[in-house]
């Protein structure tokens, strides 16, 4: 329970970053989900889960400018779990495809609440369409780094690396 909370607290500092330092907030609140990956890796899924849930309440509550919780919220936080556990399924063309798809539906949700935030009416199926294959070019990237990224973690810093 201590590297839960330990976790969700280095998160809760990187989300405020982001929140007060609007030019860094993507990067930012990615990088946030990293504390909940730890969790995932450290203490199992279920805390990593506990991570984003007390890091998204204490987010919404918290923090000034509500844009990074959201971000945080409807993607970059339960990304690790899902992750986790998508990453162990055995075809590779399976595991590309749910998290393609599960990111395209998150992509979407912010599109709404991030729609409904800034009071913008428009908007065109094309337009729609070229983001979700823009993003989902820039999510395989990020998946890609995001993995070296953790596969890092797990063999210089971890305490499972057996060290």
């Amino acid at each position: 329970m201590t590297l839960s909370a330990l976790f969700t607290a280095l998160t809760l500092i990187s989300l405020y970053v982001a929140s007060v330092w609007p030019t860094g907030m993507p990067g930012l609140v990615a990088f946030s989900s990293l504390f909940g990956a730890a969790a995932v890796i450290e203490v199992g899924v279920a805390p990593g889960l506990y991570v984003y849930i007390a890091s998204s309440a204490l987010g919404m509550l918290l923090l000034p400018n509500k844009s990074a919780p959201l971000l945080y919220i409807l993607f970059f936080g339960f990304y690790p779990v899902v992750k986790s556990l998508i990453e162990r399924i055995g075809a590779a063309a399976a595991r590309w495809a749910l998290k393609i798809l599960i990111f395209n539906a998150s992509l979407a949700a912010m599109w709404l609440v991030f729609r409904e935030l800034t009071f913008y009416f428009g908007g065109d199926l094309f337009g729609l369409a070229l983001l979700h294959l823009g993003g989902s070019a820039v999510f395989a990237l990020f998946d890609y780094g995001y993995s070296k990224v953790v596969w890092l973690y797990i063999n210089r810093v971890s305490r499972h690396t057996g060290r």
